[in-house]
């Protein structure tokens, strides 16, 4: 017989800590490596350079802000300990995905107003309104859910 698989601890393990500058690390890493991947071999320079930027820098910034605020206990670990952990990072990345969609829509509207640093037919603006709500909402999802998995049993 087998060992539950989302039992507490892993078994009689301790919960492994919640270390944010790691988190963030692998938040930038792991999106930039992937999507640059994926540009690469697509042939896409737009791709390539948006993992490093706009994908990457996006889901290591939220990664670091939602891991602050859980961190700084802004979610009680009682009262996040009573939901389940697929609906607490639902709802994380449901909140970064409108957050960072209103601030695309802001800046994009801006970009309009001032000068644009893009060159005119530049794909970046229209990049931006899907690189930035998705890895935002990514970057929340995944921090809240091992967020969750470190603080598990925490009273």
């Amino acid at each position: 017989m087998g060992t539950r698989r989302n039992a507490p601890h892993g078994g009689g393990r301790p919960p492994g800590r919640f270390v944010l500058w790691r988190e963030v690390l692998i938040a930038y890493a792991a999106p930039a490596l992937t999507a640059g991947a994926g540009g690469l071999a697509s042939g896409r320079q737009d791709l390539t350079v948006a993992a490093l930027t706009s994908i990457a820098g996006t889901s290591a910034l939220v990664a670091a802000l939602t891991g602050a605020r859980l961190r700084r206990a802004g979610i009680r670990p009682r009262r996040a300990a009573s939901l389940p952990k697929a609906v607490l990072a639902a709802g994380a990345a449901l909140m970064a995905a409108v957050v960072a969609a209103g601030a695309v829509h802001l800046a994009v509207q801006g970009l309009t107003v001032w000068p644009a640093p893009f060159p005119s037919g530049s794909p970046w603006p229209g990049r931006l309104r899907l690189d930035v709500p998705l890895s935002a909402a990514l970057a929340a999802a995944i921090i809240t859910w091992r967020w969750r998995g470190a603080t598990h049993g925490v009273r």
